[in-house]
């Protein structure tokens, strides 16, 4: 059976792929502000509200690592300010934002995206090595 491509199909067809990119395009943007949130909590030494942006199992390993109460833990941390945000790639519910000065790898969870990993920096030929991270 033989198929027509109407100019309505093609409409469509159209709109969906569009949808599509902005949908990914709407991703990257949060999670670059998640990522800029992170870096203003960082710089203002906020244990509490870092400790809010990270992934659960993430906190669970800062806690675990330090000994200590997340908010203690996370600003014992050697982690570099990471300033302006150079790109943001997504693919499905993670994402990698890089930085000036540092690298970060989030996760979205149903109350937005939260920091996986951070203090990360490439590694030729070999995964990240991140100075927070979970387990």
């Amino acid at each position: 059976m033989r198929r027509i491509i109407t100019p309505l199909t093609m409409l469509c067809a159209l709109g969906l792929a569009l949808t599509g990119c902005l949908g990914e395009g709407e991703r990257a943007a949060g999670a670059s502000a998640a990522a800029t949130a992170f870096e203003e909590l960082l710089r203002s030494e906020d244990g509490t509200g870092l400790c809010a942006a990270l992934a659960p199992d993430t906190r669970s390993e800062v806690e675990q690592s330090e000994q200590k109460v997340c908010a203690e833990a996370i600003t014992a941390q050697d982690l570099p300010e990471g300033g302006d945000v150079r790109s943001a790639e997504v693919y499905g519910r993670q994402a990698r934002v890089v930085l000036e000065g540092d690298t970060l790898f989030l996760s979205r969870f149903p109350d937005g995206w939260k920091v996986v990993a951070a203090g990360c920096t490439p590694r030729p030929e070999r995964p990240y090595d991140c100075v927070v991270e979970g387990g």
